[in-house]
């Protein structure tokens, strides 16, 4: 795999059969290893090993429902009281980061209305501030600690048990 913009991390990989598999610390399961699943498991090897981010607070691949259409989240990141927190958006490092990568995120965040939107080809690298007070936002120069991040104060309730979130 290509190297990326993002610190290394002891990974493990394993072939079976014609596929190699990448670990996944947070689902805790080998998953096929893409460009794009390459990315994300440097993501958040980052975000918990250098922004301290807590590993029992971030999910992968979470279903979410919009316009009754199923879609995956390819991370969120929780608040201590479970609420989500941060989206994350990955493409593979030879996939440009465009304005349909940050439309793609927009509407899952009309599900979740999270504060913090991260966008990441493992080349470059977009952290995004949304204030629902002043209804703006703002690109941050850096993935802020996760002690740093400021929750947003709304109702947004999980389905209960699913990990599934509805609009």
């Amino acid at each position: 795999m290509i190297e990326l913009n993002l610190p290394p991390y002891p990974y493990k990989v394993k072939q079976e059969k014609d596929k190699i598999l990448i670990f996944d610390e947070l689902r805790r399961r080998y998953v096929t290893l893409t460009p794009e699943e390459w990315v994300r498991q440097h993501f958040v090897a980052y975000l918990v090993n250098q922004k301290e981010f807590p590993r029992g607070l971030i999910g992968n691949e979470i279903s979410l429902t919009l316009n009754k259409c199923n879609r995956r989240c390819d991370t969120i990141v929780y608040d201590r009281n479970g609420n989500p927190l941060c989206i994350a958006e990955y493409k593979a490092p030879h996939v440009e980061i465009t304005q349909k990568t940050f439309d793609q995120i927009v509407r899952y965040n009309l599900v979740l209305q999270v504060s913090y939107l991260f966008v990441s080809n493992g080349m470059k690298h977009y952290c995004c501030h949304i204030n629902y007070t002043t209804n703006s936002y703002t690109f941050l120069p850096d993935i802020p600690f996760y002690k740093d991040l400021s929750p947003r104060l709304c109702l947004v309730f999980p389905t209960i048990f699913t990990n599934k979130y509805i609009i």
